[in-house]
């Protein structure tokens, strides 16, 4: 018979803010329980710090597509892959000010925008703060990925504006290597304490499917976990398999095992939006309402994530009416 695991994290949000360490042992426990006992626990969580009937909507937009000079093995924008996605400019304010306005017709209430950078230079940063400040003017939330940051960067997309910077870990410390070699771990820790310090709010999560053990999916969740605080916004990804990466033949993750993960990003994070992101066009009604049951309450809105494909806008409301749910954005969805 399986024995009961200890809860190691806190119950209310009203209870003194004690620090609570993670250990992957302690995350792999919680993995290892039956798929029921865990989704419950999953469940009562969410319940405790959320409405459990709410998602919040985010849309993505690639404002810098290509090119890339990392090597993610999982990236389609890496410039040494071949996968058919050119290089591109970064797009005109006037764009994207246009896009961030459908998106919040739309529904979204968050917008979210990336650039295929290293790390930005002071002249991208300054058009990219410009940006942040004309989305911020709608009345959307805005987020930016832009790769590593330089000392003094955070601040200057702080004072634009900027309420998230997303800079993901992707995977545990131990299988980073195996994905990525021309940053180390340490890189992003540095870019995410820099996003702290600057007063941004932190988006982070990781990367499943991509090879890793059950073990290292615990040691992402744990390190995610273990921040300083924990992210505000934790983006769960399944790995979107692109013809010319290295890990375009990587086989599947098992659902169960996604649902698993986004389980226990809830009870570690109790907290924290988590977010079911990239993967989404490959999986069903059910599935994803299985991760809805998880915890996770935001979702990527629209109809592209950055350079593939994302469920359109009208199947993911029609998923929601069917499940009794709403969004930040109802009222512009005609709810």
């Amino acid at each position: 018979m399986n024995q009961p695991v200890t809860f190691h994290a806190p119950r209310r949000a009203t209870m003194p803010a004690v620090p609570v360490r993670w250990t992957a042992t302690d995350v792999l426990e919680l993995f290892e329980l039956p798929f029921a006992d865990l989704l419950f626990r999953a469940q009562t969580v969410h319940r405790e710090h959320f409405d459990a009937n709410a998602i919040q909507l985010s849309t993505l937009l690639s404002i810098k597509t290509g090119g890339c000079p990392e090597d993610c093995a999982y990236c389609p924008q890496a410039a040494q892959y071949d996968t058919g996605v050119d290089a591109e400019a970064l797009m005109p304010l006037a764009e994207v000010l246009e896009a961030a306005a459908a998106a919040r017709a739309a529904g979204a209430t968050r917008f979210c925008m990336g650039a295929a950078w290293r790390s930005p230079k002071p002249r991208h940063l300054a058009k990219v703060a410009e940006m942040v400040k004309g989305v911020k003017a709608l009345g959307l939330e805005t987020c930016v990925t832009l790769g590593m940051l330089a000392p003094g960067q955070a601040e200057e997309l702080k004072d634009a504006g900027l309420d998230y910077y997303n800079h993901n870990l992707d995977t545990s410390p131990e299988f980073y290597g195996s994905i990525i070699t021309t940053r180390v771990y340490e890189d992003r820790l540095e870019t995410l304490e820099r996003v702290r310090e600057a007063g941004v709010k932190v988006c982070c999560g990781g990367i499943v499917g991509l090879g890793e053990s059950q073990a290292d999916r615990a040691a992402l969740i744990a390190q995610l976990a273990n921040l300083s605080p924990a992210p505000e916004s934790v983006p769960i990804n399944e790995l979107v398999r692109v013809e010319g990466t290295p890990r375009a033949r990587q086989a599947a993750i098992d659902p169960f095992e996604f649902v698993r993960t986004i389980a226990v990003a809830r009870i570690t994070m109790p907290t924290s939006m988590v977010r079911l992101s990239a993967g989404r066009e490959r999986m069903d009604e059910a599935l994803q309402a299985l991760c809805f049951m998880a915890g996770a309450n935001s979702i990527f809105y629209g109809d592209r994530l950055l350079v593939t494909k994302n469920p359109q806008a009208v199947r993911d409301r029609a998923l929601l009416d069917r499940l009794g749910m709403r969004s930040e954005g109802a009222e512009a969805l005609g709810a």
